[in-house]
Parts: C-alpha cells; sequence; structure tokens
C-alpha cells in the first residue's frame, strides 16, 4: 500500500470503494475509462476489465482483479459487509447494484479529494510545467493578429499552440470571448469575428503529466470604451488584493471577501456573480473552493486559481486569473505572462 493510500485509509470508519476516475488515479497512478479501488486497512484492490488488465497487473501496491466489462455488478458479487461508497459519483443504478448484491453502504464525500486538495512536490512541479506552457501560449498568441479573425479561429489556436510547446492536450475547451461574448463567464467561441476597439477574454489551461493549469487574460483590440477601461482596472486590483488574501490559513471566503469588496466599492459589485477561484490538479475544477459561500481553509500546497470577473451585459467582459500555490509566507503564482491590460492588433 502506498502513501496515500495510508493517509486515506487513517480517515476511514469502514472501507471505501473508490469510483471517481481521479480519485483511483491519485491513488494508484491508474487511469482507465472503467474502474473501481476498494481501499481497505490492509490492502488495495484494483478493479477494471480485460481491456485493461496489462497495465493494472503492473500497477504497484495494489491487488488487481479482473472483472467483466461490468465492474460494478462482478463488486457486487465479490464484495459483502459493510463498505463507503463516493456518494457525489456513484450513479444511483450502481448504488442498487451494489444494495442488491447484499452490501451495507454508507455515502461518504471528500475523503480523498481533502487529500487531492494538499499537493506533494511532484504534483507541484507537474503543476509548474504546465502553467509554463500555458504562459508561452499566451506569449505566441498575443503577437499574432486577433481582429478579423473568429473567436473559433483564436480558440483552436491555443490548443494548436498547446500541442506545439509539449501539452498532453487542453485542460478544458478554451474559451475565447469577444466584445459583448465576454459578458458570458462561460461563453461558447463561435463565428463572431473579433472588431477592433473591445475586449477579447481567452481562458486556457494545458494538461501535462496528469495534471492541469488555468489561465485568464483579457486582451484589448484598440481604445476601449470608458466603462469597459475602468472595469479592467477595477478587476486587476481586485486580483491583486485575491493574491495579497490568499494565505496559509486564511478561510477560503476571506480571500474571496478581499477581491470582491473591491469590486463592489467601484460600483461592479452585480457584475460579479461567480466565485474568486478554485483548486486545480488532476481534474481544472477541484477542492478547495474559494467563494463567499465555501467552508474550506487554504492550507500550504494548496493550488487554486484568483480570478474575478467583471461582465457588462450588452458591452462585453473583463477576468484575470493566475494560479497560484499557497505556501506558508507569499503565495507562489505560477502565472507569469503579464497582467497588465494589452493591445493586440
Amino acid at each position: 500500500m502506498n502513501a496515500r493510500a495510508e493517509k486515506l485509509v487513517e480517515k476511514l470508519e469502514e472501507p471505501l470503494i473508490v469510483t471517481t476516475p481521479a480519485n483511483v488515479r491519485y491513488l494508484t497512478g491508474f487511469v482507465s475509462s472503467n474502474v473501481s479501488a476498494v481501499v481497505e486497512p490492509e490492502r488495495v484492490r484494483l478493479f477494471t476489465d480485460f481491456r485493461y488488465a496489462g497495465a493494472a497487473r503492473a500497477v504497484p501496491d495494489v491487488e488487481f482483479v479482473e472483472t467483466r466489462r461490468e465492474t460494478i455488478a462482478h463488486l457486487a458479487e465479490s464484495l459483502s459487509g459493510k463498505f463507503g461508497f463516493e456518494s457525489t459519483h456513484l450513479t444511483y443504478r450502481a448504488y442498487e447494484e451494489l444494495r442488491d448484491g447484499g452490501l451495507e453502504l454508507v455515502p461518504r464525500a471528500g475523503l480523498v479529494e481533502s487529500l487531492r486538495a494538499v499537493k506533494d512536490e511532484d504534483e507541484l512541479e507537474k503543476i509548474r510545467r504546465a502553467a509554463a506552457i500555458t504562459d508561452r501560449a499566451y506569449e505566441r498568441i498575443a503577437e499574432e493578429r486577433f481582429v478579423g479573425r473568429t473567436e473559433r479561429e483564436l480558440a483552436w489556436r491555443m490548443t494548436e499552440l498547446f500541442h506545439e510547446l509539449g501539452a498532453d492536450e487542453e485542460a478544458f475547451d478554451t474559451i475565447v470571448a469577444a466584445g459583448a461574448n465576454g459578458a458570458r463567464p462561460h461563453a461558447d467561441p463561435g463565428d463572431r469575428v473579433i472588431e477592433r476597439g473591445t475586449t477579447i477574454v481567452v481562458d486556457a489551461g494545458a494538461v501535462l503529466d496528469g495534471y492541469c493549469s488555468d489561465c485568464t487574460r483579457t486582451f484589448a483590440t484598440g481604445e476601449l470604451p470608458d466603462e469597459l477601461r475602468r472595469a479592467y482596472d477595477v478587476c486587476l486590483e481586485a486580483q491583486l488584493k485575491g493574491l495579497e488574501a490568499a494565505r496559509s490559513g486564511a478561510e477560503a471566503k476571506q480571500t474571496d471577501a478581499a477581491a470582491r469588496e473591491v469590486i463592489e466599492e467601484a460600483g461592479f459589485g452585480q457584475n460579479f456573480g461567480h466565485g474568486l477561484g478554485h483548486g486545480v490538479g488532476i481534474d481544472v475544477h477541484e477542492a478547495p473552493h474559494v467563494a463567499s459561500t465555501s467552508t474550506d481553509s487554504l492550507v500550504a500546497n494548496n493550488v487554486v486559481t484568483i480570478e474575478p470577473g467583471i461582465y457588462l451585459e450588452g458591452t462585453g467582459g473583463i477576468r484575470i486569473e493566475d494560479l497560484v500555490i499557497i505556501t506558508n509566507g507569499e503565495p507562489e503564482v505560477v502565472s507569469s505572462f503579464a497582467k497588465e491590460l494589452m493591445t493586440v492588433s
């Protein structure tokens, strides 16, 4: 049993059936579209079907069990007794299969995720390298023409740049949102042609060795309307205040409040409707949650985004996002591409 599994065992009241793929990967290093792990005090069993059997047999510190294609049904037949299950992932149908197989099931949430939230040095280095690729992609695209191209073209170009620079894949579908489309925080890039005198929100991230990065920058295509220019200045000030408040021991909602207060005092409070940030690791959205509703506290080796936004319906949007490692002192900002408003052609 490896060190991560041992830490999980210390938190368990009963053996745990792990079905979330990212959690299985974290605990065992194994990646599959059809896998479950069962973590018990003395062992970890890895259950998957014939397609993945060769790779699964090579995983250290686990007992491999080959299953039929219906892995959950196999678990229901082979296990007995009381088990925890990941209530935020297991489908109701799978729950019924396990229950009808005679298992006593206890819903559990966040057990593995709370371990994943605190990265080790190997994980931090992978995230730094993914962030470095993202920075270089921003540097490259900022040298290219924006005006006259579509949002979709630029989004695809970021994808190309990630692959050219050595990323395994995108962490998520790149957002390129020009003009009024930028007022939608999760806008889909479309056939909107980028015009002069507006903002373009670009939100992108890379995956390298299984770990994600996430960064947003907002560009200008010439002189901006006064309201948009002021919104940018306010958003940048809020982002810097959020970074100052991203300290080990701080409540995540206090970090959110530090940035949100700047935006509210400037009169844009109603235009910032999402949380300040989120954890990043194997998944691009994971614990801890940095928002006004969060119950999390920040601790050293959390990796979070600090990303305030101001969204002006019918006009445009601003978002500035850095990826940050929480330390016992100043946070380590791993996003290095410039945050001052940059004008592109």
